[in-house]
């Protein structure tokens, strides 16, 4: 994120550079000119804010495959036969919903390091162990959106009628093919409205990942506080970031929810 690139520069960061709507050449912050709090370079922040809007965006795109995935299966589990798969569920959806985000992260990010030093400690490894900040991060947030991922599933499956798993099997089809062909692509439609909201709440939980050392958008506004003591200025700033990525991201996900109704009617 560097504000005048170097003649050694590769092809693809030479596009970054010239993409990069913060600190690239035509970015917001490069026209600030030297000198400015937010200014690139070493002569302000803007590199810094920049980086951290990345990992922000990073971190969240990296975890919502995670919740949907986990919430898909959870919410298998809700609808099963199986009454032990149906309690795991519960307990599941119960436990994550209940705790804090932010205990969620402590639990998986210091327990995690426990665990992982137990098992190498068996093995005579009696070094620290440090868990990378960014994937325990993706884990907690996944696990923790998942919860809330299920139940959007779930209530998207109950909108589905089972006749057409009924016809579905009369076609020869089997469970896998008939939810691949028959089952998804209706859930996608109807789960979306709720998915959204989820996104949403995924992009804003990313700060509590900077309490373990990520340095995300929230983590480095808290460095250029710390040393410009320009408190207000950089926390607006950051509000600013944030409500330009919610902005950016409700515009996006219109735009699917209407390309997913009128692919709906063109049946």
């Amino acid at each position: 994120m560097n504000d005048i690139p170097s003649a050694g520069m590769s092809w693809w960061d030479s596009v970054l550079y010239w993409l990069d709507p913060l600190c690239g050449k035509i970015g917001l912050f490069t026209w600030l000119g030297e000198g400015h709090l937010l200014s690139c370079g070493d002569t302000g922040w803007g590199d810094e804010l920049a980086s951290g809007v990345l990992i922000t965006v990073t971190l969240a795109i990296a975890t919502l495959p995670v919740g949907v995935i986990l919430g898909f299966l959870i919410a298998l589990a809700m609808r099963s036969q199986e009454k032990s798969l149906r309690l795991a569920a519960g307990i599941y959806t119960t436990i994550f919903r209940g705790l804090p985000e932010l205990l969620t992260l402590f639990i998986i990010y210091y327990g995690a390091q426990i665990l992982v030093q137990s098992l190498l400690a068996s093995f005579g490894y009696d070094q620290g162990v440090e868990i990378n900040a960014f994937v325990a991060g993706m884990v907690a947030l996944g696990v923790v959106n998942s919860s809330y991922f299920s139940e959007v599933i779930y209530a998207a499956m109950q909108a589905i009628p089972n006749g057409q798993f009924e016809a579905s099997a009369s076609l020869g089809l089997s469970r896998a093919r008939t939810y691949r062909l028959v089952i998804i692509p209706q859930l996608v439609r109807i789960a979306l409205p709720g998915a959204t909201n989820l996104w949403m709440i995924l992009l804003k939980d990313t700060s509590y990942v900077s309490i373990v050392g990520l340095a995300e958008l929230l983590r480095q506004t808290s460095v250029a506080v710390r040393v410009t003591k320009q408190a207000f200025f950089f926390y607006s700033i950051a509000c600013l970031i944030y409500l330009v990525l919610a902005v950016l991201s409700s515009f996006a996900l219109r735009y699917i929810e209407n390309w997913a109704k009128r692919s709906e009617i063109s049946r």
